[in-house]
């Protein structure tokens, strides 16, 4: 692996603990303004400097993104569908590798969507980019989508993710599940989860997230249960506590409480 991509990986995964804590920020490509993320620049701009890397568009970064910031890029740059439209699957690469470098990224990702009617498609996006990728030394962070009717569990995980890294991704970025150690077992390149819908409670996506790192996870790619919070910066500490540090999810609520408290007024002192 040439210094380029080694040093490229190293700003996404870090090199201390070998773990990641992304901002997962691209989900308006196919849905639009998402709660939470109508003015991207108002909901990333606070997160910016306790997240690992951020996920997001080409778009977005431009609009919403001070280049100031030294926060690593992950760009989406596969696309082409929309939640009203008749297949997610039937993405196409959206984003030329020339423009990846043009903004400096990290690495970019994409969709692939195995066991659908376009999976042939999107491995051959994959393979593409990973062919663009080695030739300029930027990594590929493959995501295992699993669209609205596909199924969740290790089998399915495992076979997608393989397949990914077979294909030549440089990080696959999937769903935890039961038995999710093997998905780790059986996939020769580092995986990161996906915070997926809004979990119930905070010590849910605590839960979650404990779990994955447990199970093999070197961190995870959230991004309702951060910034859909009503303490989103709270929430990324505590995630990054557990990532990082290997706070358990109590621990980390117990923190989470702390941090969204309102600070102690100092008692007023008596004339």
């Amino acid at each position: 692996m040439d210094w380029g991509m080694q040093n490229r990986l190293a700003r996404i995964i870090r090199p201390r603990t070998g773990k990641t804590v992304m901002l997962a920020v691209d989900h308006g490509y196919f849905q639009g303004p998402t709660h939470g993320l109508e003015n991207p620049r108002a909901t990333i701009t606070p997160l910016l400097p306790y997240a690992d890397a951020v996920m997001l568009t080409r778009g977005v970064l431009r609009s919403s993104i001070d280049p100031k910031h030294d926060t690593p890029i992950v760009l989406r740059v596969s696309g082409g569908t929309s939640m009203v439209g008749e297949a997610l699957s039937n993405e196409t690469i959206t984003t030329a590798f020339e423009d990846a470098v043009r903004l400096n990224a990290a690495g970019v990702a994409l969709s692939i969507f195995v066991g659908s009617p376009h999976e042939q498609q999107t491995l051959a996006n994959l393979s593409q980019l990973v062919d663009e990728g080695q030739a300029i030394g930027i990594p590929v962070v493959a995501v295992t989508a699993v669209g609205r009717d596909m199924v969740r569990d290790a089998r399915y995980l495992g076979l997608a993710s393989r397949i990914a890294a077979e294909l030549g991704a440089h990080v696959v970025k999937t769903y935890h599940c039961d038995d999710f150690h093997r998905v780790v077992e059986g996939c020769p390149v580092p995986i990161v989860i996906a915070g997926g819908k809004r979990c119930e409670t905070e010590l849910d996506a605590f839960k979650m997230t404990s779990d994955a790192i447990h199970d093999g996870a070197v961190g995870v790619d959230m991004g309702r249960n951060i910034w859909q919070s009503e303490h989103s910066v709270p929430m990324i500490k505590a995630v990054r506590a557990i990532v990082h540090e290997g706070y358990t999810p109590k621990e980390a609520l117990a923190l989470f409480g702390e941090l969204k408290a309102p600070p102690k007024r100092s008692p007023k002192r008596k004339k």
